[in-house]
């Protein structure tokens, strides 16, 4: 492992109990011919070298390096924009179709087994797998003779919830994977079938558990996961499994108890913004993050993977100053629409008067009214639109922050973008674009585990009611009105109206509240496409997502594609994956429906 990339997880002011002397540590994959588990290492450690706890620890460390990505693919970072927003058709792939051309088959649902992002993504998080299988193999072994039982365990829990993390994103994304944890020999693992889902989810349970059970609440070191993450995790893989009674026990558990590992009780931000601000990284909404750090020599080391997302040709004008890769869809604004504060759950966001009101094609020196209908303030909090304030930059332009508004439309995305006031404080400008924020990426929130439990009470027990305290709870949070988007003046820069649920009449109205509930909450963060495929309607959703962006005027991008049921739900297993271990008689490796 690159010594930079254990800084990565270090960030100085957080890490302060671990040495300098530790920055020596280089990590060593498992020997094998798998590609999947190969990196381009500096240098390696001997076993002996290892054979300590603060050996073993390093090793550790490269594991949670392993949360950002190892070989510097923007579809390894675990903000999953691609394959969570784009395909969940809340942003559409911006720019122009020459560039980054291999994201296009991606968005339209056409993408292949040579797909080389795709084989990034599963080579990372087996790389993931790998590390966290040494630390528990080294953990099992004569080498940890000298390390106290107590941080033993702990080590070893650390390691198995990285553990699950890999091996969750993995089978949310291709389904049928190998499996195999640390007592597989290497010479075993390239005969690993995968066969389905079952085993990757029978380990992600048992792994988390006893993280669960043998992690500390709190850590000295704020980086490192603990037991309520490990909590919040297990529950959102009973979730996934459609386990709802066992999900909404653990997510009452981690309602009424869960903390930080600052020990902070988890609690909602008052300023729905300050989630992505740097100046608030681990704060208490945060329940599961990667850390980030800037001018370490790498800049794989800040949000690497959000480098092109920037709005396009800003200058000095807004940050980044490149690339316009990641555009909030015409969709996605209209669902921000509200009627008496309340969101439109029939799907007539995309009709007539209730369609958002854009500067699509219009000249950014051309007049141009704004939106005057009621909406949602999370919108101006996700999108960026024209006339409204961009942070704390400038109000944005228009067409002339948009490379090709007749490709993706005329937004941009909001979330984790710098300030300006932080330019060169949390920014890394040492490589081509000052587009590399250093902010901690939430992969799980507090209000995204509080929708996940109001979902698993809709679907379990049928608490309504319960259900409806906790999505009001997310709404209320978002209607303090301190923290709306203002003009100069301090005017509210928008007509923004947001009401609580008075009740659900039915599981039906319960359910379609949650699940716009999860979109406005999490747009552009990476959860989406996951969401669809979970609740079964990602077939109908994306068709209707597909069909109206072209009628907006993206037929050149859109035209002509569709949904394709019982095979888009899932990734093709990549073929280079294929070509590593079918290469005798007997089939490995058998492909995904479809593909």
């Amino acid at each position: 492992m690159k010594i930079n990339n254990i800084m990565k997880f270090m960030k100085m002011k957080k890490m302060k109990t671990i040495s300098v002397a530790m920055l020596s540590l280089i990590f060593v994959s498992v020997s094998c011919t798998d590609e999947f588990l190969e990196i381009g290492a500096t240098g390696s450690l001997a076993e002996a070298q290892m054979s300590t706890q603060s050996g073993i620890d390093g090793v550790l460390i490269g594991a949670y390096s392993a949360l950002n990505g190892v070989f510097g693919s923007r579809f390894e970072g675990p903000n999953h924009w691609v394959t969570g927003s784009v395909t969940g058709g809340e942003a559409n792939k911006g720019t122009d179709p020459g560039d980054y051309s291999s994201i296009n088959p991606v968005q339209r649902y056409e993408n292949d087994p040579t797909q080389g992002d795709m084989n990034n993504l599963w080579r990372g998080r087996y790389e993931g797998v790998s590390r966290a299988n040494k630390v528990l193999a080294l953990l099992a072994g004569e080498a940890s003779s000298g390390v106290q039982a107590s941080v033993k365990t702990v080590m070893e829990a650390e390691a198995k919830m990285l553990r699950a993390h890999f091996y969750f994103d993995l089978v949310k994304h291709f389904k049928n994977i190998p499996v195999f944890d640390e007592t597989v020999a290497a010479a075993d693992v390239s005969t690993t079938k995968n066969t389905s889902d079952a085993a990757a989810w029978t380990l992600i349970e048992s792994d988390l558990s006893f993280a669960y059970a043998n992690l500390p609440e709190t850590q000295s070191q704020l980086g490192r996961v603990n037991k309520w993450a490990a909590a919040s995790l297990l529950a959102k893989a009973y979730l996934y499994q459609k386990k709802y009674s066992e999900a909404n026990t653990l997510f009452d558990a981690i309602i009424a108890n869960g903390k930080t590992p600052a020990g902070a009780k988890y609690a909602l931000l008052d300023n729905f913004a300050g989630i992505f601000n740097a100046e608030n990284d681990n704060h208490a909404e945060a329940v599961f993050d990667v850390e980030s750090a800037m001018n370490t020599g790498s800049t794989q080391n800040a949000n690497y993977f959000d480098d092109l997302n920037y709005p396009y040709n800003t200058g000095s004008d807004g940050p980044g100053n490149c690339c316009g890769f990641f555009q909030p869809s015409f969709q996605m604004a209209n669902k921000y629409r509200t009627v008496n504060g309340l969101p439109l759950l029939d799907g007539s966001h995309d009709t007539g008067a209730n369609q958002v009101k854009t500067d699509y094609n219009i000249e950014s020196s051309a007049a141009f009214v704004e939106d005057a209908g009621e909406l949602d303030p999370r919108i101006d909090h996700t999108i960026g639109r024209r006339g409204i304030p961009y942070l704390d930059w400038i109000e944005h332009p228009g067409k002339d922050w948009i490379r090709s508004q007749v490709y993706a439309g005329p937004y941009s995305p909001k979330k984790y973008i710098y300030y300006k006031s932080q330019e060169g404080t949390f920014t890394d400008a040492s490589s081509w674009t000052r587009g590399y924020s250093v902010m901690n990426y939430t992969i799980i929130r507090y209000a995204d585990v509080l929708l996940m439990a109001a979902e698993a009470k809709i679907l379990g027990p049928g608490d309504l009611n319960g259900a409806l305290a906790l999505i009001n709870q997310v709404r209320t949070r978002a209607a303090n009105s301190t923290y709306w988007v203002k003009n100069s003046d301090g005017t509210n820069a928008a007509n923004y109206k947001i009401s609580n649920y008075a009740a659900f009449a039915d599981a039906t109205e319960a359910i379609n509240a949650l699940k716009m509930e999860r979109t406005l909450e999490l747009s552009g963060e990476g959860h989406r496409f996951f969401d669809l495929v979970r609740w079964g309607t990602a077939k109908a959703e994306l068709d209707a997502y597909l069909a109206y962006e072209a009628s907006q005027g993206l037929v050149t991008k859109f035209g002509g594609a569709s949904f394709t049921a019982g095979k888009n739900e899932i990734y093709a297993i990549p073929q280079t994956q294929m070509d590593i271990v079918n290469g005798g008689d007997e089939v490995i490796y058998t492909q995904n429906p479809g593909y």
